[in-house]
């Protein structure tokens, strides 16, 4: 494992080989953004959800009539990509379907994940293209942690989340002991478009929520200032902390994919906002973390 550096006046990052993994994102001031991955809590800093975010059912999924086994959120946070490129403002990490992935996922794919640093921001792009004769399925997700709270400021529970949006409650998905989406919702008041961060907000695990508008989420300091917001056009999105360890980070994650829900058992084709690439055909997706200083 290798970490590439890049900087500005106003940020540091840092990116890890292993992963392709954000682990660093550090302001002028000192200010440290991200989460420290202290195995305490989560050993991980802001992992690639590839090729399945959350859950198969049964952890396992179905393709060329036979089944399978699959971790949660896939291989790619575990496995080692090539360092392609750098510019003066960008990172490019390469993994490439081979002899192992194929063991697990026995399907051709190029997975590029590129980091941008421009002022205040870190945009992250994430191409997957199909060099294979064979559809590609898969899904794809980010999972980046932030300190909440920080700078020693007050306690996770002063803090709330920016949805920006005039909806007066969010509703959100709720996951089986498996891992798996249940028919069953949880809803949540906000006010002002703001969800606060309550001390049992993810005793039931992650946030999931789909079918709406919301594109942009802030992590606001207990005067209500935003010290993180993260820009998507993804269809669905998590918020998770880990369930009863009252850890001093929060997760604000994109996703193009999420877990199977707990009756489905049909094939990896089936799956849904799963996507669907034939040979010689390349998707294309992004999100943006923008950083502010925090007094």
């Amino acid at each position: 494992m290798s970490t590439y550096q890049l900087s500005n006046d106003k940020l540091t990052i840092a990116v890890n080989s292993h992963g392709a993994e954000l682990c660093k994102v550090t302001g002028a001031g000192g200010t440290e953004y991200l989460w420290h991955a202290d195995p305490a809590y989560w050993k991980r800093f802001s992992p690639v959800l590839f090729p399945v975010v959350g859950n198969y059912t049964h952890k396992a999924y179905k393709y060329a009539d036979q089944t399978w086994p699959m971790g949660q959120h896939g291989f790619a946070r575990d496995t080692e990509f090539e360092f392609t490129a750098q510019t003066e403002h960008s990172l490019t990490f390469t993994l490439r379907s081979n002899e192992e992935t194929r063991k697990l996922y026995p399907m051709d794919f190029i997975l590029e994940i590129t980091y941008t640093l421009e002022e205040n921001q870190i945009t992250v792009d994430w191409d997957v293209s199909n060099p294979g004769t064979a559809d590609l399925h898969f899904s794809i997700g980010a999972h980046p942690a932030f300190n909440c709270p920080i700078n020693g400021i007050g306690v996770q529970t002063d803090y709330t989340l920016d949805l920006h949006t005039d909806a007066p409650e969010l509703t959100c998905g709720v996951l089986s002991s498996e891992g798996t989406l249940t028919d069953v919702s949880a809803v949540y008041p906000l006010t002002d478009g703001k969800l606060s961060l309550t001390e049992h907000i993810f005793d039931k695990d992650a946030l999931i929520v789909e079918h709406t508008d919301i594109s942009k989420m802030s992590l606001c300091l207990p005067d209500g200032t935003p010290y993180v917001t993260v820009d998507f056009q993804a269809p669905l999105f998590g918020i998770w902390s880990p369930v009863g360890k009252h850890a001093p980070f929060v997760c604000l994650e994109p996703w193009y994919g999420r877990s199977d829900r707990e009756t489905f058992e049909g094939t990896v084709d089936q799956r849904e906002y799963g996507t669907t690439l034939q040979p010689g055909e390349s998707f294309h997706a992004s999100y943006r973390m923008s950083f502010f200083p925090v007094k």
